[in-house]
């Protein structure tokens, strides 16, 4: 192989190098190779330790940002700790700086070879040229020769533009490691110019006004749903699971109900660790067995359909006894109205950040959906709204700040189709589509604590995720 195309290997092997080291190391540096996914088949939840959580985000007619965000757990680090990690964080970003110094150097002694060889090779291009338009006065042989020659150089004519093009890109990574360098060090001489009291302060004034902005949140409306992360595969094809979206903090207990009639046993978990392993912390048995799988638990007690009938039983987990019962007025019971899966899921008990709600059908409103909030202590019927979709051609629906949203299906390809506002008593027919990985959903509720859907889907215990758009008040709102 002639001398030039060994160079010329050599600068491709340098330029290969270069890249796979940038591709490995400016990400560690600056933590773009640290994101974690939710996976399927995994149930990661996101550590507030880690820095501040944006679940949602979107922007209104006027340009203002709207968001939804979560603040980390207060725990500060030493001083001296930040400081240490800052210095190591900084002598790497010196040595990367030194390193590229060392590369940049080379290439620019590369680059003066491959300028010189690209005035070379136009020269022998235009000397080709000029020895064609005579070629007539040569010998066939050296012609042949020079043309062949003349073949093998011109592919790397792009490439040698293309090298020229990496080294400019060498040049700007060197100068943005040098900003860098210089922020890095800014930051580490504004952490020694503070003591760590007036730092403490500094986060905690911060995380008030984040905690007040947040609650300006008004209720949002559903854009999309995400998911799902199947958290546990047990039961059978139809049931429900779910958490009291109304438990503090410290309370994360589960409770687990299979199937949709025969059945009054209900299982709680302490955690949702637990219920993925299967550690039992108590069973309830129920007085009366339950109808579908439209169940809720809120502020600590069970509302359920009692089976055969349209009555609704308050049961409290604490007490262990029935608080409260009430007769649904007209509603439609045993595969009267239920979904289209049917199931006995004709009365719909849920939640959301208003409050208790059932959703059912009447013959009165000619077996078309009826909402209605409940008194969650006397399950008395405080207010309904009639609306003008079939009961019988809706797959499930939930509520959310006072909409109902309505699925047109409850096996492959269903989307959230049909939503109603209890706030304007107004309609609007929506498309949202969600993955329905296991082909049939026999419960889906949402839950206002978790800003998620739990659903029972054939079988596995699901989550998904929804996206809100949200409108922050401002002072001059209130």
């Amino acid at each position: 192989m002639s001398l030039p195309l060994l160079k010329l290997g050599a600068v491709l092997s340098t330029m290969a190098m270069i890249s796979n080291w940038m591709s490995q190391t400016l990400p560690s540096l600056v933590g773009l190779n640290t994101t974690r996914l939710w996976t399927p088949d995994t149930l990661t939840q996101i550590s507030p330790k880690e820095g501040w959580q944006v679940y949602s985000s979107a922007q209104d007619p006027d340009g203002r940002c709207i968001c939804t965000v979560v603040a980390p757990e207060q725990n500060l680090c030493s001083r001296d700790a930040k400081s240490r990690q800052l210095r190591q964080l900084l002598e790497k970003v010196q040595n990367m700086s030194q390193s590229i110094e060392v590369l940049n150097l080379r290439t620019q002694r590369d680059f003066q070879y491959v300028l010189k060889m690209e005035t070379q090779m136009k020269g022998l291009k235009a000397k080709f040229r000029q020895i064609e338009d005579d070629r007539k006065t040569l010998m066939t042989k050296h012609f042949q020769e020079l043309k062949e020659k003349m073949d093998e150089l011109l592919p790397l004519i792009p490439v040698l533009e293309q090298y020229k093009t990496d080294a400019k890109l060498i040049t700007q990574f060197k100068e943005e490691i040098r900003n860098l360098s210089a922020v890095l060090t800014g930051i580490q001489e504004e952490i020694g110019a503070y003591d760590y009291e007036e730092l403490h302060q500094r986060v905690l004034s911060l995380e008030t006004r984040l905690r007040d902005c947040m609650k300006k949140l008004t209720c949002g409306k559903l854009m999309k749903i995400t998911g799902p992360v199947t958290v546990k595969t047990s039961g059978t094809r139809f049931g429900a699971w779910m958490t009291d979206p109304l438990a503090s903090e410290k309370n994360n207990r589960v409770w687990y109900m299979d199937s949709y009639t025969n059945n009054k046993i209900v299982r709680e978990y302490k955690s949702i660790a637990d219920f993925v392993s299967g550690a039992e912390s108590r069973t309830y048995n129920l007085p009366f067995k339950w109808a579908g799988t439209n169940h809720v638990v809120y502020n600590g007690s069970l509302y359920f359909n009692k089976y055969q009938s349209n009555i609704i039983i308050k049961y409290s987990f604490d007490m262990g006894r029935v608080l409260a019962q009430r007769s649904l007025e007209y509603a439609g019971f045993h595969n009267v109205y239920p979904y289209t899966w049917g199931g006995f899921s004709d009365i719909d008990l849920m939640a959301d950040e208003i409050g208790l709600w059932a959703v059912y059908a009447t013959n009165q409103n000619a077996g078309n959906i009826v909402i209605s909030q409940l008194n969650q202590d006397t399950l008395e019927v405080m207010k309904s709204w009639s609306t003008g979709y079939p009961k019988r051609s809706a797959g499930e629906s939930f509520m959310i700040c006072g909409t109902l949203y309505v699925t047109n299906s409850h096996l492959t390809g269903a989307k959230v189709y049909y939503s109603y506002s209890t706030k304007t008593s107004t309609y609007e027919y929506t498309d949202i589509p969600f993955h329905n990985q296991y082909f049939h959903i026999s419960m889906l509720d949402y839950n206002a604590r978790d800003r998620a859907l739990y659903a029972w889907n054939n079988g596995h215990q699901v989550l998904f995720n929804v996206t809100l758009f949200h409108i922050i008040k401002t002072e001059d709102d209130t």
